[in-house]
């Protein structure tokens, strides 16, 4: 028993020797990147890859990013186990991940996701000049998910509001031309009164027939500036 010790102690302690049950980092493929539009200087603008794990040996796909002049610079990364992990099996796991940029001066933006590796992907994101101080200039709902049925446009925005002093307004669909629809719960203020309760709300709308891409992305904006994405199969015509 303490040679086996011994003998494990010896290949942690020499490079290029990983143990099977130690991840590494690596670099997962990308399908495709979304870039919202609507994003103006003063909003922490995002970013959404779409992308899958090879296999189970992949786990916990994470981003990292830098901003360089005009250039967005984002890897795409997961934790990968070593082949001979039993727990491996080749099943391809999809994912959405949503990259908060920060706020970015106005202006046109070239990404590049995993550069300089088989899995690089490029795209563009347009940043507007701010019109007020303000992050949102509308209240939205607090959605958490975004029901989808088989073979329909329509949707069910669900989740909690804070209080019920808003109500919902309208859901305005704002899209990028290519890819991606904007989301937009607006709500309204009813009452000054607005005790801290949490309020159940579900919101049906109807996704537009504009975009003719298999797959669009469902990028809903939510209350506090923050975001719901979720990938929509467009029915065939």
């Amino acid at each position: 028993m303490k040679k086996i010790k011994k003998l494990i102690a010896a290949m942690v302690l020499i490079p290029g020797i990983v143990l099977a049950g130690t991840p590494v980092e690596t670099l997962v493929p990308v399908e495709h990147i979304y870039s919202p539009k609507g994003f103006d200087s003063n909003d922490n603008a995002e970013i959404i890859i779409e992308g899958f794990l090879p296999n189970l040996c992949h786990k916990s796909p994470m981003t990292e990013y830098k901003v360089i002049g005009r250039k967005i610079e984002i890897k795409v990364k997961a934790l990968k186990y070593d082949a001979s992990n039993p727990y491996c099996p080749e099943v391809i796991v999809p994912f959405v991940e949503s990259v908060n940029v920060g706020m970015l001066d106005k202006g046109l933006y070239d990404i590049v996701v995993n550069g300089k590796s088989i899995y690089q992907k490029g795209s563009s994101i347009f940043v507007n000049e701010s019109i007020s101080n303000s992050v949102d200039e509308h209240v939205y709902a607090n959605v958490e998910y975004v029901e989808k049925f088989s073979g329909s446009r329509e949707i069910n925005l669900k989740g909690y509001n804070p209080s019920e002093c808003f109500v919902i307004d309208e859901v305005q669909f704002v899209d990028n031309g290519k890819d991606t629809y904007s989301v937009l719960p607006k709500m309204k203020q009813v009452s000054d009164f607005c005790p801290m309760k949490m309020i159940p709300f579900s919101i049906k709308a109807e996704v537009p027939n504009k975009l003719i891409r298999e797959k669009v992305l469902l990028h809903v904006r939510v209350m506090g500036g923050n975001s719901v994405n979720s990938i929509f199969s467009n029915p065939k015509l």
